[in-house]
């Protein structure tokens, strides 16, 4: 569903723990005033970075791993563009984009 500004909403009842995982690291994002960048760098398991995507992949701190199903499920949760998810009572606005990093595919998440 999508509002009328285009954001794509995404209320799910029974939350999703792929929905609960995204908003805690976008409230890491948050509180770090960055953006969320997910790197897939093996088949299994997706990396969570804190940072800026147009910088070095040095530039970019470690904040956790999932398993590329829940990440792939956050995917299909979002979409490229602006979005807009509730999540126990929070309301998260971002865009979703991608990037590559140092020839790496990258799904960032910025606050809108």
């Amino acid at each position: 569903m999508t509002n009328a500004s285009g954001a794509n909403i995404h209320q799910q009842a029974p939350l999703s723990e792929a929905l609960r995982t995204l908003a805690a690291y976008l409230e890491l994002s948050l509180d770090a005033g960055v953006g969320l960048v997910v790197m897939r760098h093996t088949s299994e398991t997706a990396t969570l970075y804190l940072g800026d995507a147009a910088g070095t992949r040095e530039d970019l701190k470690r904040c956790g791993t999932v398993a590329a199903s829940l990440a792939n499920e956050m995917l299909d949760m979002t979409q490229a563009g602006a979005n807009l998810i509730e999540v126990e009572g929070r309301t998260y606005r971002f865009f979703r984009s991608f990037a590559e990093i140092e020839g790496a595919a990258a799904v960032v998440f910025s606050s809108t």
